[in-house]
């Protein structure tokens, strides 16, 4: 083991560092088994629509091949418009036993007869983008998948009065690309600027925390901290901080990371009631884990014109690997408005920026200017997220939208929820479930597992005498577990991070297990030292 003097060396590590740490020191030995909880990768993942992914791969091929027959190279061309569809049915009735296949005739009927696109364009894009044989044309994203994508994150969002018309989405390489183009597109066109106050919503995903302090922004931060005490929702009082002018924008990841908590409707009221007296506020809501709640409603749905939504497609279905997230704007913006306001000085600066990409610069909307900032506004010609991806994105969106029933929704978080109840029972101590948790997160309060195991004094000693780092890497070296530190996400008690989403169940009783004997090696030592 290190000494204390090491543990403080990885003080100011971001978690998803000092993990790499951990695992090196949890893997060190080779009687046991390492259980890596600490980072978020879920182990289940969704196979309807990959497999129609693929099969609909074999079908483009089959398309492919159909041009330049004639030569046995192996080379292809595009595919042809005239009679794709019946080219398609007969696909779908040589196929239809295989996983996947019916699936693309459902979605078919289901764009056609419930959405009301035509099937045969639906087709040729999904037919050209599975092929990746074309750019991104629009580069944003491919028109009928923004809009099939619109209709599921509407969905999924809680919308209630709002439709597709209503929004713009740009496709991104994941939330984190997103966050990556919106950080820098709001610095770009004088929206944040150095030394600016901006609010987090505490606890927040750590990069929200990072990526401020950086010398490309050099931000203010203000904390926007939820208490445990109202099962991680915000006090009034905190939200109230929102209502300081001088902050100029509001960030917050909802349900939270890691508490995995959705904002209650009390919250959600007073902020839209805050936004109506400081119409100028600018709100970031990354809404990643909102697929796992239900009847959840996003900020961005109460306050479209003030907020830009980020959401990504990796966590609910399984998909980190493939990269796939989207931002989404109201058509009707603040962030608009604050651009067309700027000084004319600054206008003129942005209207040379982008004069290479449009005639008229100063119509460009923001999303616009991100997808070009993505690509340093040179290279916007060849912009936008693969289209294979885009493919994939679709065929995800319409087997949640087509699962009428919630079958898959049900089983994950009865999946998660089984393996939080078989830790928590290890650890032994109470978890209760709450209606605005999602419990994609836990996280293992060191005070309140120490006062719920032995009493108030053991979790006072505890707490004075043991570095939250010392335990994480005391986990880490004498049971093989990682956890990531709670201070790391502004978390503002010692605790750990466990994810729930990338382990089995009796892993996580094993987890809670090691938790339970470590915490009576600490009461032994307590007891000693009294």
């Amino acid at each position: 083991m290190n000494s204390k003097h090491d543990f403080e060396k990885y003080a100011n590590l971001s978690p998803f560092e000092l993990k790499n740490h951990l695992i090196d020191l949890a893997q060190s030995r080779n009687d046991r088994m390492m259980l890596n909880a600490g980072r978020g990768n879920p182990n289940f993942l969704a196979t309807l629509p990959r497999n129609a992914f693929f099969e609909l791969g074999l079908f483009a091929a089959e398309e492919s091949e159909i041009s330049f027959s004639f030569l046995d190279q192996n080379i292809g061309g595009m595919p042809f418009k005239d009679d794709l569809m019946a080219r398609f049915d007969d696909f779908i009735r040589r196929n239809r036993h295989k996983p996947g296949v019916d699936f693309l005739s459902k979605a078919m009927s289901y764009v056609r007869d419930q959405l009301g696109y035509n099937q045969h364009q639906f087709l040729l894009e999904m037919t050209e983008g599975i092929l990746g044989c074309n750019y991104p044309v629009p580069d944003r994203m491919l028109r009928l998948s923004e809009e099939i994508v619109k209709t599921y994150i509407l969905n999924e969002m809680g919308a209630k009065t709002m439709s597709n018309d209503d929004i713009d989405l740009f496709a991104t390489e994941g939330g984190t690309a997103a966050m990556a183009y919106i950080f820098s597109s709001l610095k770009q066109n004088g929206l944040i600027r150095h030394g600016d106050k901006i609010a987090l919503g505490a606890p927040i995903f750590t990069p929200y925390l990072e990526i401020p302090e950086l010398n490309d922004y050099e931000l203010e931060e203000v904390l926007i901290n939820a208490d445990p005490k109202l099962d991680w929702q915000y006090p009034e009082s905190e939200l109230r901080k929102l209502e300081d002018p001088s902050i100029k924008a509001f960030y917050l990841v909802n349900p939270s990371n890691p508490p995995s908590v959705k904002m209650d409707d009390r919250s959600l009221q007073i902020i839209a009631d805050i936004v109506k007296k400081r119409p100028d506020l600018i709100i970031l809501t990354d809404d990643v884990y909102g697929t796992f709640a239900e009847n959840f409603e996003s900020l961005f749905t109460l306050c479209p014109y003030n907020t830009i939504l980020v959401y990504s497609f990796s966590k609910y279905f399984g998909a980190t690997g493939w990269r796939l997230g989207v931002i989404a704007t109201a058509k009707e913006n603040v962030l608009d408005k604050k651009i067309a306001e700027l000084p004319e000085e600054e206008r003129q600066v942005l209207h040379k920026r982008y004069l290479s990409i449009t005639p008229e610069p100063e119509k460009l909307k923001l999303i616009d200017r991100m997808v070009a900032d993505s690509r340093a506004v040179a290279l916007n010609h060849t912009a936008g997220l693969s289209t294979p991806q885009q493919v994939q994105m679709v065929l995800f969106s319409l087997a949640e939208m087509m699962d009428t029933k919630k079958q898959y929704k049900d089983a994950l978080m009865a999946l998660i929820r089984n393996r939080s109840a078989a830790m928590y029972k290890q650890l032994g101590i109470k978890h209760e479930f709450n209606e605005n948790s999602v419990d994609y997160y836990t996280l293992v309060d060191m005070e309140d597992t120490a006062r719920q195991l032995y009493g108030d004094e053991f979790a006072e000693w505890v707490v004075k005498t043991k570095n939250p780092n010392e335990l994480l890497f005391r986990i880490a070296d004498e049971s093989g577990v990682v956890l990531l530190p709670g201070k790391g996400f502004a978390v503002r008690h010692p605790s750990g991070r466990v994810s729930l989403a990338n382990l089995n169940e009796y892993q996580y009783k094993a987890i809670g297990t090691s938790l339970h004997k470590l915490a009576c090696e600490y009461y032994e030592e307590f007891k000693a030292n009294k």
